[in-house]
């Protein structure tokens, strides 16, 4: 814990210092789950699919243990993944079923078994996104959407009731914000995929397609959040994770149509933790 108040104090002096952070591409790993998202800790990344979550060494790229679903569900449609505490947190849906459900999925990162679920129900969309910030609080996404599906002849709910939400201790939704109308247009007829909180106290978010990073922060007034800058990387869109062993670090992915590939990039300096 001390190694980490550490890192992000440095981190955050760095950010300080340049006002705008560029990017390094440090690595890239052909890996086929990488569909929806990725988390990282300090030995493995974790590329995640709708069903499907893959366990590989960061040094190598070399697939260490992979979990599966059963087709039929009960899990459909995993979005991101975070790893804290030695368990990974997933974001999940029933994306593109109606009406949209969602839930939180857990597993043990070291075993890849899984171990909790906490059922959201109904809610305000479908959970893209969970993050614990600096202070240990939880945060996620509802998204919504304005493409048409094959299952329904009506848009995914609408993507301006997309929603920022911060979690009570029981995952209830305690509060609740917006995105800008200019963000909204950046994301298209999709919504916001993925997010985290940086150790400058702003929350980092993505599209669901484009290749950058949106830093934002919370309002003092009102229910909108504040687009404050953008980041180019080399993502596209989705869920991303920071490598809290590594300050600056960036593991996010590439869809593409013969198996997508999991990006590791370097923000110089290290604006990011």
């Amino acid at each position: 814990m001390i190694a980490r108040t550490l890192a992000v104090s440095l981190a955050l002096a760095a950010f300080a210092a340049f006002a705008k952070p560029t990017l390094e591409p440090i690595g890239e790993f052909a890996v086929p789950e990488a569909n929806q998202g990725v988390g990282v800790d300090d030995k493995y990344f974790y590329a995640i699919d709708n069903q499907t979550i893959g366990k590989y060494e960061k040094k190598t790229g070399k697939l260490a243990k992979k979990w599966t679903g059963d087709k039929k569900g009960p899990i459909l449609h995993l979005d991101s993944a975070l790893l804290m505490d030695g368990k990974i947190y997933a974001a999940h849906s029933n994306y593109p079923a109606r009406p949209m459900t969602s839930s939180i999925e857990i597993w043990d990162a070291a075993s890849m078994r899984h171990t909790e679920s906490h059922s959201l129900g109904i809610e305000r969309g479908s959970l893209t996104w969970l993050d614990r910030d600096a202070h240990g609080v939880w945060w996620g996404a509802f998204a919504n959407y304005n493409r048409l599906l094959d299952k329904s002849p009506l848009a995914h709910g609408n993507n301006h009731n997309t929603q920022v939400v911060r979690f009570d201790r029981d995952w209830r939704v305690a509060e609740a914000w917006v995105d800008p109308d200019a963000l909204v247009e950046k994301f298209g007829d999709m919504s916001n995929s993925g997010g985290s909180w940086g150790p400058d106290g702003k929350l980092y978010v993505t599209g669901h397609d484009n290749p950058e990073l949106y830093v934002m922060e919370l309002p003092e007034i009102g229910s909108e959040l504040k687009w404050v800058g953008t980041i180019p990387v080399e993502i596209g869109g989705q869920g991303f994770a920071f490598d809290h062993s590594q300050p600056g670090v960036i593991y996010g992915i590439i869809r593409k149509k013969d198996g997508g590939e999991v990006t590791v990039s370097r923000v110089t300096p290290p604006a990011i933790n």
